[in-house]
């Protein structure tokens, strides 16, 4: 854990003097708090955007299970609000507890929202997961807000 936590800090302070318009952040660190029935329920996330539009999202689940997961999402401005978008994209996780490993592909579909005069960001998403390992399994209740430091 302190290992964990040690990695985060690192991140965060190489990534504070960068900056996107649209955006106003390139890199944010935080939590994601979410429904309990998805492998990547709870968890640590970390957002880099590659640039304006394109982000990369890891998240480190704790919920049920331990997990991994990374998401490709697309950013587009909701008006002439620079600092509210909404963005979908997809990607991957992997999952272990009591022996077994979850595998399988993820959606994401969300609103993001960086405060101007706070270093902080919030998202509301909605992030369905299809389970191929151990037993095929459709989980759509993964409804979550994150709250993290940009």
């Amino acid at each position: 854990m302190k290992f964990i936590t040690l990695c985060l800090v690192l991140l965060t302070l190489s990534g504070l003097h960068n900056r996107l318009s649209a955006q106003d952040y390139k890199l944010a660190m935080g939590l994601r708090l979410s429904t309990s029935p998805p492998t990547l329920s709870n968890s640590v996330s970390i957002k880099y955007f590659l640039d304006e539009t394109n982000a990369v999202e890891g998240l480190i689940g704790w919920g049920t299970r331990f997990g991994l997961g990374a998401l490709y999402e697309r950013h587009q401005l909701i008006g002439a609000t620079p600092s509210l978008t909404w963005f979908y994209g997809g990607g991957g996780y992997v999952g272990f507890q009591d022996g077994k490993t979850w595998l399988g592909p993820t959606g994401i579909v969300g609103m993001d929202y960086k405060f101007a005069n706070a270093p902080v960001n919030l998202s509301l998403d909605w992030k369905p997961e299809l389970d191929i390992l151990p037993d095929i399994n459709f989980v759509p209740g993964a409804f979550a807000v994150s709250i993290r430091y940009t």
